[in-house]
């Protein structure tokens, strides 16, 4: 009873104590941002120079309308043909790269942060293990696993446009539209809420590296064979896949605000608030990351006790 007061109903409590603690939101920031900025600004620097060596046809472009999708579409296939060939050379070496510098920061930030509550008094009685090396490697096999999920999910888009456009218009017929955007918005939610059923294993393997010292093989039988762990694991994920469907629907909803004054608005500002409602978004996300690792953590050790 008292490990499920700590997941769903101490959620809220968890919240107003990680606020209290502001140094653990600025050490999440610093980690994932030392990450992040590098990354974006690789990814754009490699975007312009494939954009400045591959012709497009702008005027197609820029001619898109949402009233003729079909045209739309035959566009956005041509420029994407002509661009696959430099994505690709250029995805080669830097998706691994990213994956690889990705599991040793976000192993040793997290780290950090977990010795950091634990200095703070947020976390009493654990004491983190030094097992970076371990905790990487587990992370590692949580991408593959994500990554499985994304191929999952992009064969059922593939699947979904065979049947709902590619089959009818073979036919003679005119694209079902409504029914591939269906079948898009079902397996969508449907591998979202799977994800965050079974995604927690993953998550709580390196976790338990950490926090009792465990192996690696050690770490992924506890995560799987532990029973005391899945209940509250399965809530937290499940909680955490409703907070960020709402973090992402008041980050639309802020985006589309200035939009009624967009008369007014010069393109400078509507820049700056874009920028800012961005910024917002990864702020308020990893701040429930630290939620989420606190509640982790706090279920970990109420299992460890038993």
């Amino acid at each position: 009873m008292a490990a499920e007061a700590r997941t769903t109903q101490g959620f809220v409590h968890t919240l107003a104590r990680c606020r209290q603690r502001p140094s653990l939101l600025g050490l999440e920031l610093a980690w994932r941002w030392a990450f992040g900025i590098p990354a974006l600004a690789l990814i754009w620097f490699e975007a312009m120079r494939i954009l400045a060596a591959t012709p497009l046809d702008d005027v197609g472009l820029k001619q898109m309308t949402l009233t003729d999708p079909m045209a739309a579409a035959e566009a956005v296939s041509a420029a994407a043909a002509r661009l696959w060939p430099g994505v690709l050379a250029a995805a080669m070496w830097m998706v691994p790269l990213l994956l690889v510098v990705w599991c040793v920061v976000s192993s040793v930030g997290r780290g950090l942060v977990l010795r950091r509550m634990v200095t703070t008094g947020l976390l009493p009685g654990i004491s983190p293990k030094s097992t970076t090396g371990k905790v990487i490697a587990l992370q590692m096999v949580r991408l593959a696993a994500l990554g499985a999920s994304f191929a999952v999910w992009f064969g059922a888009l593939k699947w979904a446009s065979q049947r709902a456009i590619v089959a009818p218009m073979a036919a003679g017929g005119e694209p079902n539209l409504v029914l591939y955007f269906a079948i898009v918005i079902v397996a969508s939610l449907g591998l979202f809420t799977l994800w965050g059923v079974v995604s927690w294993v993953f998550s709580a393997a390196p976790l338990l590296a950490a926090v009792e010292g465990l192996t690696f093989a050690g770490s992924l039988r506890a995560a799987v064979t532990r029973q005391a762990l899945r209940g509250p694991m399965v809530e937290i994920n499940l909680v955490m896949g409703i907070v960020k469907i709402a973090l992402v629907v008041l980050a639309m909803v802020f985006s589309a605000t200035p939009l009624p004054f967009e008369s007014v608005a010069t393109p400078e500002f509507m820049r700056w608030w874009y920028a800012g409602v961005a910024i917002w978004y990864f702020v308020a996300s990893d701040f429930f990351h630290v939620a989420r690792l606190v509640q982790y953590a706090e279920s970990i050790a109420v299992t460890e006790l038993n």
